[in-house]
This record gives C-alpha cells, structure tokens and sequence, in this order.
C-alpha cells in the first residue's frame, strides 16, 4: 500500500508480491545427458526499417546459451473434459529434499550465471547501484513512552539498524543490528513493536527470505534479550497489551520436510505472557471448523479493545469480532460479533473507549470513514464520518483527536486531517508527485511521523503536530545525485477496451523522448495493490544509464478502487494483459521507444503478467524479466499462501475459472514457433509465498519449446525468498545481472561496453 498506517489490513492480503506472493510430488527420473540444443539465428528477411531494429538485429547475433537437460515426464491429467499435460511437475518438489531439483537447480545456475558474467552494461550498473544506495536513510521513527524507536542504515550495509533514542533529540544508540546474525547477510529484523512504556520491544526474525517468523523480546534499557521464543507465526502483527505480553497470530507446527511448501491452514490468535514458554500461550481466537479462515488481532491505542479480523482469502472482505481487554475486563471476556457475512472491507483505524472508526466499502466502492459505538447485548451502531469521495481512500489513522486520511488520484498521494467527527481540520501538503507513508500514533497524542518519497526522490521523514499543523524534518539524506537532473511527469492511455489507464514516465532531463529510448515498463495488476510513485536505487542505475522508466496502473489494481479491482481479476483477468500491452503499444507511438528497445518487468502477480504477455505478444517486446511469479494457474491453490488467490484468480476446480485460467496460464500457453523475446526469469530457492517451482516449470516449457534464438534462462537465488529482508550486497548483484541483461536485449548496452 502506498499509505502505511498504523492501523493497517492483515498482513496476508497484501497481494502476492506480499511484494511483494504454494504438496509433495513424487521424485522425478535421471536426467539424460545430452542437452536441448538451440538453432543459431537466422538472417533476417528484409532490410531493418529503424535504427533500434538494427541495433536489435546485431544484438540477436550473440549466441544463446546451450539450455541444460531437463526431464520431461508423461503426466496429462483430465479436467473438465481437457487434457491437461504437465511434463514438468517434479519440478515442484523442494529443492531442500530432492536431489533431482537441486541437480537442476545447480545446471540451470551454471548456464545463467556463465552468460551473465560478463554481459556489458553489468559492472557499470553495478557500480551506479552502489552509489545509488550509499546515503544514509532513516524508517518512520514510533514513539513509546519517552523512546523513539527507528530503522537505519548508513547506505551499504546490508540489513538496517533499529535504533532507540531517549527522547526526541536523545543521541540514537543501536539496539538490533541484524547484519551479526549470518555471515551471507540473509537474516533479517522483521516486524518490530514496543511496549507501551518502551522499556521493551518483541520483534520477528526472518531467516532467508522465508514468510516465518521467529518472535523474541528484548529489555530496551540493556539491550538483552530475554527468554521468550515464539514459533511459526507467520501473516501476524505483534501487539502488547500493557506490560504484561504480546498479541500473535500463528499456524500449527508443519512437518519439517513441509515447511515451505504445505498449505497454510487453521491460523490462531495466541496471548503470549512475557517470561513464559511459548507451550503456556493462551489461545484467544480460533475457527478449527474454518480452517481457511486466517485471524489477525489489533489492539486499539487506548488499549481498551482487541479487534481480530478474519477472512479467507485476499478480497477485503472480512468479519470483525472483538473482546474488550481493559476497563474492568480481562482476555477471557467474552467475544463480541462486530461486523458479519465476509461481504466487505472493514479496516480497524482505532478506538477510543467503546468507540471505533473503521474504513470500509460497504456502499462506497472508493471507500469511507465510518464510527461504530459498541453496546452490549445490542448490535453496533453505525455512523458515517467521511463521506466517499470521488478519490480512493487509501488509509487512515487516528492521531490525537484527528483523522488522517490518505487518498489516491490518479496514483499519487493526498493527504488531510479531519476531526473525529469528520469535520475538516486542513490538508498536508507533500510537495509534489509522490508516496507518503507512516502517519502512525495514539488517541490523545498529536505526534506523528511519516515520509514522503518520489521516482527520483529518497524518502524524506516528517514529523507533524496534528493539533498545530506544525511540521519538521526528522531526517533527510544527502543524495549521492541530483533529482533536478531527472523528470518525472504522468500521462494516460487507452487501453483496446478505450478504458482510460494512468503511467507515470521517469528520465534524464537530457533525453530527447522522441528520438526513442530503451525503456523498461513495470506492471502489476492485482489485489488491490496500487503501484505509486517509489525510490529504487536500482531503477536509477538504469536512469542514470540512459534508460526510460514507465510505470502502468492497470486494472486490478487499487488506484481507482473496488471497480478497478474488479475489472482486472477472475473472468476479467484479460484486461489487466490488455491493459500492459496497450502500455508498450503507447510507447513505441509516442515514439519514447522503438520496436525492440522495450523491456518488461513484474514481481510476482507481476512475473504471472510478464509470463502471459510474453506469450501473447512475443512480438511487442525485446526483453522481460519475470520474477517470482505465479506461472501456473492451474496448481497455485496447492502450496503455501496459494490458496488465498482464488479471490483474484479463480477456483482451479470450477470449471469456468478453469476454462479462463487456461487461457493465460503462462506454463500452459507458450507458443510454440513464435519468435520470442530475451526472457530472464527470477526466483529463490527460500521463497515459500510463490514457490519456486512455478518458475522452474516455466522455464523448462519456454526452453523445450521453438520461441527463436534470443536466450530464455533462469537466475536462482539461494538464502532468499519472496523479496523481503534481501540483504543489499544480494541485491545489487542480482538487479546488475538484471537490469545488464535487459539493457543488453534492448540496445542500451552493447558489446563494446
């Protein structure tokens, strides 16, 4: 979400890319020993009409890579009628317990990583990305008791510090620094909260890029940890109730050889009471005739109510139950039925007393503010604070006695304050086209923190009086560049529907954008996941090179709200495809890019959008990278977080879902003789939200098939997985490898660089 609140949705309907985003399979047979050898390219028919088809042709001479073997195994199953073959399903099997994928593993590693070493363009992207990412840089700070707790780095280490300092201009003394803790960098600090007074913090750990989570809890004064250890939680936040312990939601203990591939099921919320063993935590909401269910508890800022919401899948559809913890009250109160019938989105934005503020979609498709009075015995009563406007309400927290309201138009942040009865109290001025997040705090104290960022623009961090409108800054980094030297403007298109679609186009001042560019256009499409204005260090080595950045808001996205979201999910899934490729269509047009110097990028929903339009339109693209990204449609449902999907995809065992997941599948739908763009797929070997065998499978499909002589290989990391607490010294040399990779296929890197 582009707007962070303190009072934010669970933390597993954050998309697949949860940035962000799956059954033990029998072992597969021995590899042969010959390989799948690749026809060198033939010369072209006609005469090139452009400069960038010549540039592409020339490039198309560099050999491709002799693709290591991969076992094809008769598997066809029937569904509804359809025989569906999948020769590549051993595939699936964990790298950790099969020799066979490791084996494959290990060739298809060898192959990527002896092309990519010396592709030009990577050691210059290398060093631009190390620039770009050595500056120091500050986390939205959180206030507890008289502490303020944030996150530093001091530009190139690889996991950020969380600091503590006494008071607001207290001296920052390191309290967690993860980058001890492996040797590779790979262990993260994940989640952290303090207590109410400050005096101590639980915080996650997360080893290897995996969804797991380990909690400990740490005395702030000492810096000690102290003896609580808590397992297997995983989609949860962490919330204290006092002094006394913490709020958790977390699943049953899998089998070992399970752990990063079997279904998530029978989600909990737990009390855990600090100095405990974790066998004496007290359960405190459950469903075990729900499985599906998955439950995360908030604790509202006064510390009055704990509200756990439930849902199924990653629609923003929930039922809300609650148990009033203070006043009187203790955590074996009762449960109180808030809102029924999985129907809409219920977000918690805070309580005081029996009061609580909720945004929802219930009649407001962009989203509203409404108050609930909580009376026992009787049904809530519910009132309309703000009313839906015609931007999309993206978040919302209450800070003081105000209402923080974040809206989306047209993809960029705005930010007011309202009363806590709705009234206008004035709005927050950003300063320009950007993100803002953070905005946390209690009821009853105006302070808050957040920070605003752009395309060419590091976050700065804020500090806001809400009951003054007075603001400061906390912290702001000293740029190893010049923003002033880039342009970041908005434009819309239209889509073969003719539905009006927004993209944002980031370049060098110096570029003449009608002589054409190679340019990298990023898409998403799903969840209700909005793409926004963002700092990359890695896209700007790729500005800094030369190189044309698009960004496209499809369709099934949150930019516009519920009907948006609607119009690019299930059987309207095409549009989101129609969407991306009427973006690269609009760019050779305007002439920003020319035919073969455009590269497409998406990250998980996203990798599911560059695999489908690979397929459909080969012809579009000179180069894509798809990473981590649900590449077969007709199994996703069967391992890890897979199963809450069908929300956005479809049920694989419907017939009409199947039907229409079938049709762009990317694993099912590569087209066999059609000449193929240079395809770079991305995964790791600990990423247990879309597993990777996804896309292994895919890959083996698009090196087995006839798509021309332009390489299709795969980069494996290893000790990482979905994205999060990637260590940098990883990440600069994977978006190196990368972004070389792509700026090579599409002419702005060549063999003489």
């Amino acid at each position: 979400m582009p707007v962070s609140f303190s009072k934010a949705r669970a933390p597993w309907l954050r998309g697949v890319a949860l940035a962000a985003v799956a059954a033990t399979l029998p072992a597969c047979a021995t590899m042969p020993a010959e390989g799948v050898a690749i026809a060198a390219p033939a010369a072209p028919a006609a005469a090139p009409d452009t400069a960038s088809e010549r540039d592409t042709m020339k490039l198309a001479a560099r050999p491709a890579p002799q693709y290591p073997p991969t076992v094809e195994e008769n598997v066809v199953e029937e569904q509804f009628g359809v025989p569906v073959a999948d020769p590549y399903r051993w595939l699936e099997d964990d790298v950790r317990n099969s020799e066979a994928v490791a084996g494959w593993v290990k060739s298809q590693q060898d192959v990527t990583n002896a092309y990519l070493k010396d592709i030009p363009g990577k050691a210059q992207l290398k060093a631009s990305m190390a620039k770009m990412f050595d500056y120091e840089r500050f986390g939205v700070p959180r206030r507890a008791g008289d502490r303020y707790f944030y996150m530093r780095n001091d530009g190139l280490q690889n996991q950020s510090v969380l600091y503590v300092r006494d008071g607001l201009t207290g001296e920052g003394r390191p309290l967690i620094d993860p980058n001890a803790w492996a040797k590779d960098g790979a262990t993260a600090l994940a989640e952290w909260s303090p207590s109410k007074d400050g005096s101590m913090l639980a915080y996650g750990i997360q080893d290897g890029g995996s969804d797991w989570r380990t909690v400990r809890v740490m005395d702030v004064a000492t810096g000690k940890d102290m003896t609580d250890s808590i397992e297997w939680v995983k989609f949860s936040g962490i919330e204290w109730v006092g002094n006394e312990g913490i709020i958790y939601s977390r699943f049953p203990a899998p089998d070992s050889a399970q752990a990063f591939q079997a279904l998530n099921t029978n989600q909990a919320v737990y009390f855990h009471t600090i100095g405990t063993p974790q066998s004496s935590d007290t359960l405190l909401y459950a469903t075990p005739d729900q499985p599906v269910l998955n439950h995360v508890g908030e604790v509202t800022s006064d510390g009055q109510w704990l509200i756990v919401t439930s849902s199924s899948g990653t629609d923003d559809r929930y039922e809300i139950h609650g148990r009033k913890i203070a006043g009187g009250a203790a955590l074996d109160a009762p449960v109180v039925s808030i809102i029924k019938g999985f129907e809409n989105n219920w977000s918690l934005v805070d309580g005081v007393g029996d009061r609580l503020w909720f945004m929802t979609n219930k009649d407001a498709p962009r989203l509203k503010v409404v108050s609930l009075e909580i009376n026992a015995g009787r049904a809530p009563t519910v009132r309309d604070i703000v009313a839906e406007r015609p931007e999309t309400l993206d978040g919302a927290s209450i800070v003081g006695d105000k209402i923080i309201l974040a809206y989306l138009k047209d993809a960029q942040a705005e930010v007011e304050m309202v009363t806590l009865d709705g009234m206008p109290a004035g709005k927050v001025d950003l300063g320009g086209i950007g993100t803002a997040a953070g905005f946390g705090g209690d009821a009853g104290n105006p302070e808050t923190f957040y920070s605003f960022s752009g395309f060419t623009s590091p976050s700065v961090i804020y500090r806001l009086n809400t009951a003054t409108g007075e603001r400061s800054v906390f912290a702001a980094p000293e740029l190893p560049f010049n923003p002033d030297d880039y342009v970041s403007e908005q434009r819309f298109y239209a889509s073969k529907d003719g539905t009006k679609i927004p993209l944002f186009l980031v370049y060098r001042k110096d570029l003449d954008l009608s002589k054409g560019h190679p340019t990298m256009l990023y898409g998403y499409g799903g969840f209700n996941i909005s793409l926004t204005p963002s700092y990359s260090p890695t896209r700007m080595a790729w500005l800094e090179a030369g190189g044309v950045y698009a960004q496209a808001g499809l369709r099934g996205g949150g930019e516009y709200g519920k009907a948006w979201h609607d119009g690019g999910r299930l059987l309207n899934k095409q549009n989101v495809f129609d969407d991306f490729i009427a973006a690269g269509e609009y760019l050779i047009a305007q002439g920003i890019t020319g035919k073969g110097q455009l590269a497409i990028e998406g990250r998980s929903n996203g990798g599911l959008l560059v695999g489908a339009v690979v397929n459909q339109r080969p012809d579009l693209f000179g180069a894509a990278h798809a990473a981590v990204g649900v590449m077969d449609m007709l199994r996703f449902d069967r391992f890890t977080a897979g199963r809450y999907w069908v929300d956005d995809y479809g049920y694989p065992n419907q017939e009409a879902d199947f039907r229409n997941l079938l049709t762009y599948s990317p694993y099912h739908t590569v087209k066999e003789g059609a000449n193929y763009p240079a395809v770079l797929v991305s995964t790791a070997d600990t990423d247990d939200r879309v597993v990777p065998g996804h896309s292994f499978k895919y890959t083996a499909a698009l090196q087995a098939a006839d798509t021309g002589p332009k390489p299709h290989l795969i980069r494996i990391e290893t000790r990482a997985g979905h994205g999060s607490g990637k260590p940098t010294d990883k990440t600069i040399e994977e978006y190196s490898d990368i972004y070389a990779f792509l700026g090579y296929w599409t002419g702005l890197f060549n063999d003489e660089q």
